[in-house]
């Protein structure tokens, strides 16, 4: 049996982890009821909403924080792979170590 070949990330994608990869956020936040998302066939992008002319990232930072500092960071990260404005949102904060200082995880 063959596998489908990967497909290669989607814009979303590229946000996410540019979003994830910011010193100081602990993770992606769907928003309210979980509704902001991206949804590509077969999964859904939590915490990035994607449109033709926006572009909208919801994060948990770790606490302490610099709200203003991080937010700029995400925003500028996620800049530089997409093509539209960038809107950071703060949803929550959390004393879990940043996404990027735990590694993936299980």
């Amino acid at each position: 049996m063959t596998e489908a070949p990967a497909q290669p990330p989607s814009t979303a994608e590229l946000a996410a982890a540019a979003a994830l990869s910011v010193p100081g956020v602990s993770g992606l936040h769907g928003g309210e009821f979980g509704t902001v998302a991206t949804y590509l066939p077969g999964k859904r992008v939590t915490g990035v909403s994607l449109r033709d002319d926006s572009c909208a990232v919801h994060v948990t930072l770790h606490y302490p924080a610099d709200l203003l500092a991080t937010a700029d960071h995400v925003r500028d990260a996620v800049r530089a792979v997409v093509d539209v404005p960038v809107d950071v949102t703060i949803e929550d904060l959390t004393d879990e170590l940043p996404h990027h200082e735990t590694g993936p995880r299980t």
